[in-house]
């Protein structure tokens, strides 16, 4: 082989590499298109990432945490984000099988005077037939989020509560 046909031989192998590390995986793909249906607040359009029987899980002792089990109650709590004025912003996408992984600052700009929420979170979810079948979150700071969804979301008094 000569020498020329040997940098030819690497050029090539080089322009295959990098088209193969360009090439998007497809849930990344659909991950990225529901972050940005989020962030026009479109309700609507975010239900068609969902399936009809997803799990949403979210951690804490807050009024928003807990499991959500159907499109209507993840859209629901989705709409309660939307109050609190919570945006997300994608910073990390892996995909592997049926899961992608992304990491992305959440924070809200509610504007009480009281401290809010500017925190990382990782999203791992289950995708199943191009749509979100599970969706689990982790977040840096567990006891902020609490604090301010307690504060955003508070209990009514007593009697009017129990009723």
């Amino acid at each position: 082989m000569s020498i020329r046909t040997f940098f030819i031989a690497i050029l090539l192998l080089q322009g295959v590499f990098m088209m193969a590390q360009e090439a998007e995986h497809p849930n990344i793909t659909l991950i990225k298109s529901y972050y940005a249906a989020y962030a026009q607040g479109d309700l609507q359009k975010l239900q068609e990432f969902f399936d009809p029987n997803i799990v949403w899980r979210i951690p804490g002792h807050h009024p928003l945490a807990g499991e959500k089990h159907g499109a209507q109650e993840v859209l629901a709590f989705f709409a309660q984000l939307a109050k609190a004025k919570f945006k997300a912003e994608p910073i990390f996408f892996q995909a592997q099988g049926d899961y992608v992984v992304d990491i992305h600052r959440g924070w809200s700009n509610v504007d009480d005077g009281q401290p809010g929420v500017d925190q990382f979170f990782v999203l791992m979810f289950k995708i199943q037939n191009g749509k979100i079948v599970e969706a689990q979150n982790f977040l840096s700071d567990q006891h902020q989020a609490d604090a301010f969804f307690w504060r955003v979301y508070p209990l009514k008094p007593l009697p009017d509560r129990l009723k």
